[in-house]
């Protein structure tokens, strides 16, 4: 008897394990970047490499249409990509990268918001 309910109990946490695994990966899913995977939307904004790690370098336009494009259809996404782990193993600089959207000249930009502890100029 010990020894069913000890594989019932099994049974159990594993069919409670795959469930888990399987809710944590779609409430995944959507984060800051839509359903976009924030490695995608890094990757899109690879023409801003230079930009992000010297504030004195010209932002190419390429960088400019991607940021614009990035900003309206998800503001909150590009402070993801920033912040993340994978800007800073890009070597980009948080501080300098935030002050993009204002080189380009973009409008519609998220100006006075914080970016965790950097404001948007």
């Amino acid at each position: 008897m010990g020894f069913r309910l000890k594989a019932y109990f099994l049974v159990a946490l594993v069919v409670f394990d795959i469930s888990c695994m399987v809710f944590i990966k779609d409430v995944e899913a959507a984060g800051e970047c839509g359903k976009t995977p924030i490695r995608s939307a890094a990757v899109s904004l690879s023409p801003c490499l230079g930009a992000a790690g010297n504030a004195k370098a010209k932002v190419p336009p390429a960088c400019c249409s991607k940021v614009g494009a990035l900003l309206k259809a998800s503001p909150r996404c590009l402070c993801a990509i920033l912040l993340s782990p994978l800007a800073k193993q890009a070597g980009i600089k948080p501080g300098i990268a935030i002050g993009i959207p204002k080189r380009c000249n973009i409008r519609n930009r998220q100006a006075g918001k914080k970016c965790g502890s950097y404001t948007v100029p």
